[in-house]
Formats: structure tokens, sequence, C-alpha cells
């Protein structure tokens, strides 16, 4: 483990919360620790991702006209709209060379990010970043999740102690939903685009909500 990366991204993004790049630093102290190889063992048992994994499944992202150019209510119309009324890009992520199992799901991870916010419809307020991050332990044993799950959770307790309850219920929720759907990380989204993204949901058990219902509708 990378005790230098990981105590100077913690470090960095204590100050500044809205700044991504301490995440990245973070997860390069992790990426080498005992917890990242127990994620790689548990990717592996499910056959679709060791198969992603062996193949280095990682097909570039189209540009948001391209996406747009989908049915609307499809998933690839639906992710470029989320993107463009989020003011996201699709590559906002840092790169890392792709050099094993544990940096592909690293890669994977980062650049499937937004799909996952959307398919599940977790927001990208603070909580609803944690409550992602609690469904995506569930399902991949990611390390990451469980420290920026921690570093939430103890800024609330000394700057607003009221909302725990309300966090850990939302945790509780994520994890469970985790759980019982199937496996975000195993699918290839990439490969159809133009499925409506209400069956996506239906198929992986995951529930819409509001949110992702008005794009459907727009």
């Amino acid at each position: 483990m990378d005790y230098l990366s990981l105590i100077k991204g913690s470090l960095l993004l204590l100050t500044n919360p809205n700044d991504v790049d301490p995440v990245y630093d973070i997860e390069a102290g992790l990426l080498t620790s005992r917890a990242m190889d127990l994620a790689v063992v548990h990717a592996r048992t499910n056959p679709a991702i060791a198969a992603m994994m062996d193949e280095r499944y990682n097909p570039p992202l189209p540009t948001l006209e391209t996406l747009l150019q989908y049915p609307p209510g499809s998933l690839g119309y639906c992710y470029a709209r989320y993107l463009t009324d989020m003011g996201f890009a699709a590559d906002f992520y840092r790169e890392t060379p792709i050099a094993d199992d544990a940096t592909y799901l690293l890669m994977r991870m980062r650049k499937t990010h937004d799909i996952w916010h959307l398919v599940t419809g977790f927001g990208t307020d603070v909580v609803g970043e944690i409550t992602l991050k609690a469904f995506e332990f569930a399902q991949t044993r990611r390390p990451l999740a469980i420290v920026l799950i921690t570093g939430s959770l103890l800024k609330a307790l000394v700057q607003a102690p009221e909302s725990l309850n309300h966090i850990l219920t939302q945790l509780c929720r994520a994890y469970q939903l985790g759980q019982r759907c199937q496996p975000l990380l195993a699918q290839r989204w990439e490969t159809a685009w133009e499925k409506p993204l209400h069956e996506w949901q239906r198929e992986l058990g995951v529930d819409a909500n509001a949110a992702i219902a008005q794009l459907v509708s727009d």
C-alpha cells in the first residue's frame, strides 16, 4: 500500500471535498493493498466480469453528439442528456495505464461511473455519491468506497450530526440493493446504447426513480 498517496489524497480531500483529484490519489495509494487484491479475487468469481478482465474490454466512448442520436429513452440518449445537464464530460476521469487486473477494474469503474449513477438513480450530491459507494462496495468490494464513506460519515459527525440517521439509512438501503441486483460491472453497456434505460434497469433489478423517469420522458 502506498501510504504517502493515501494520506496526501485524504488530506487534500478534507481540504476541498469538491475536488476529484485527491480521490485518484487515494485510489493510487490503495492499488497494491490487500483490500484491492480481494476486490480482484471477488470480481473473478463472476464469469462475465472475468471474461471482460481477460479481454481487457475497454472500448472508447462515443461522443455526446453520437449518443444523442439514439432514441429518447435509450441508454445512450439518457446518458448523453445526463452528462449534458450535469455539465460533465464523458472522459473526466484520470487515465491510468492498464497493466494488470487491478488497474483494469479501476479504469473500468472510473469510465462507467456516471452510467452507474444514471442506472441506479443515486444523485451526485454528497449523500448520493456515498450511497452509490455503498452500492458499489456491495457489488465490487472496491476499497476506495470504504474510505470515501468513512470520510463522509466523520465529516457529518462533526458538522451535521443530525443528518447521520438519514445518511446511514440510505447507505444500508444502497448496500442491500447492491447485494440484490445483477452486477453492473459485468455489463457491456457499449454494445447496447440503443436499449431503453428502463429495460436495463428491469433486467438488472434496479428500481427507477423520479429523476430517471424525467430523463426518459423528455
